[in-house]
């Protein structure tokens, strides 16, 4: 009998799976369920008895609480009756003056706030421990990828050769690493600085790349970065940055995007252009 007294019609409940129903109220309650109506969202959900993901939601003195009107009360006591409490509340009003009632928890708001994590653990909205063993697993796992010395140099969709792996990682040890890739052709030099580039990316050394290259060769390294590395780049050619300056004459084009790739005739032919790629 000592587990059936644990409900009471009119006690406050919420749901630990569906929090955005409000604060509930149990209307009906036997020995196999129990039911809880919704107000904020006019819905009623029927619960089993013995495992109803619900927590009981008691307000303590001192905490505000909002009635159905949407006045704010500050609780000063707390009396249980029958398993249905009744805080008694006081405000202050406009004038200074201070307004006191009892409210009736079946008198409270629908509408609850328990954003911070003190209110989510004095209100029992805690998470399976599953949830939680998984989230620290994830972050143990995070953190040991963060601090691999492999970081940014695996998840590239390509078939690394030895060289290859050995100087992008020497080159990605190097602060400001200024290096003259000069394999033979085929040995995977575009492989090579793509690893590069995407390891300087995903540790932070580097926020912002321009790659210049050949005119002919803009479209292929575009491609190759995308599809192998997943890394986003925006071709620039006179065409574009020309109607950048058209809306906008003040503008520095090479400040618009974070990854681009340009000609090397661009640069040389225009001198403002290479001093705003400088300037970005």
């Amino acid at each position: 009998m000592e587990k059936l007294q644990q409900f009471a019609i009119g006690q406050r409940w919420l749901s630990d799976t569906e929090t955005e129903l409000g604060l509930g109220v149990l209307i009906d309650v036997d020995e196999r369920s129990i039911s809880i109506l919704f107000p904020k969202s006019d819905e009623t959900r029927v619960y089993a008895r013995n495992n109803a993901p619900l927590s009981r939601i008691i307000f303590n003195i001192n905490d505000e609480v909002q009635d159905q009107e949407g006045s704010k009360w500050l609780v000063e006591s707390i009396e249980d009756r029958h398993g249905v409490l009744r805080y008694n509340v006081v405000r202050t009003l406009e004038s200074g003056e201070q307004e006191r009632k009892a409210l009736n928890e079946t008198r409270i708001g629908a509408q609850i706030q328990l954003s911070k994590p003190v209110d989510r653990l004095l209100a029992s909205q805690v998470d399976y421990k599953e949830w939680y063993d998984l989230r620290i697993e994830a972050l143990i796992m995070q953190a040991q990828m963060q601090t691999s010395p492999l970081r940014g140099l695996i998840g590239a969709r390509v078939g690394l050769i030895p060289h290859q792996l050995y100087i992008a990682h020497e080159v990605g040890q190097r602060f400001a690493p200024r290096v003259l890739l000069a394999d033979e052709v085929g040995l995977g030099k575009t492989i090579e600085a793509g690893l590069i580039i995407h390891q300087q990316l995903k540790t932070g050394r580097s926020e912002r790349i321009l790659i210049l290259v050949p005119d002919s060769l803009q479209y292929q390294w575009m491609i190759e970065m995308r599809r192998r590395f997943n890394l986003h780049f925006s071709l620039f050619d006179l065409t574009r940055t020309a109607s950048m300056k058209e809306h906008d004459p003040d503008l520095n084009p090479f400040s618009t995007e974070q990854c681009i790739i340009a000609s090397v005739d661009l640069m040389i032919d225009h001198e403002d252009l290479r001093e705003q790629a400088l300037e970005a």
